[in-house]
């Protein structure tokens, strides 16, 4: 957005300020007498994003309702990640926010990219894998097990989705007769 600092109403009073040295107190420059806190403008040097779709342009259907408009224009750079490319896309055709390529620098195509975590409308949460990471976050020797496995022993997303997405979730259904 551009801005250096946004206000927030609500914060007055509490003593959120007093572990924060990225918000301050503030009087309203228009009547000169309401206080309300003013907190520094984030501005991430990276924002990446995963969703439903985007065209090989940049444009992008997030397929969900959410500030990734705002964080996008707030980023240096914004990475997307898409469940499908296709190769021309509009605002009209998106499906909750769109992120319009002027603010994109570079799409992936990533199927099953929200794994093990579910894509609303596309594929559940995979709860086995998900009790699979809780079992191993208990214990130090079974994390480091755990992320060899799914992260620094995976050479590429599409070796990941061979290990670690259920087979029938990457098959598509075949047709029956009647």
């Amino acid at each position: 957005m551009g801005v250096p600092y946004v206000p927030i109403v609500g914060l007055v009073g509490t003593d959120l300020l007093k572990r924060r040295d990225d918000m301050v107190i503030a009087v309203d420059p228009f009547d000169g007498k309401t206080k309300s806190v003013v907190a520094k403008a984030l501005r991430p040097d990276v924002a990446i994003f995963h969703v439903q779709v985007a065209d090989r342009h940049g444009n992008v259907s997030c397929g969900y309702d959410a500030e990734v408009v705002m964080l996008a224009e707030a980023s240096k750079h914004v990475i997307i990640t898409a469940e499908r490319i296709v190769d021309q896309l509009t605002e009209k055709e998106a499906t909750g926010a769109f992120i319009p390529a002027i603010q994109v620098d570079a799409v992936a195509h990533a199927p099953f990219g929200a794994h093990p975590a579910g894509f609303a409308g596309l594929y559940d949460p995979d709860r086995i894998h998900m009790r699979e990471y809780v079992l191993a976050s208990k214990d130090d020797a079974a994390f480091e097990a755990y992320l060899r496995k799914y992260v620094q022993n995976v050479k590429n997303h599409d070796q990941y989705v061979e290990q670690a997405v259920p087979l029938e979730w990457r098959v598509p259904p075949r047709a029956t007769g009647s």
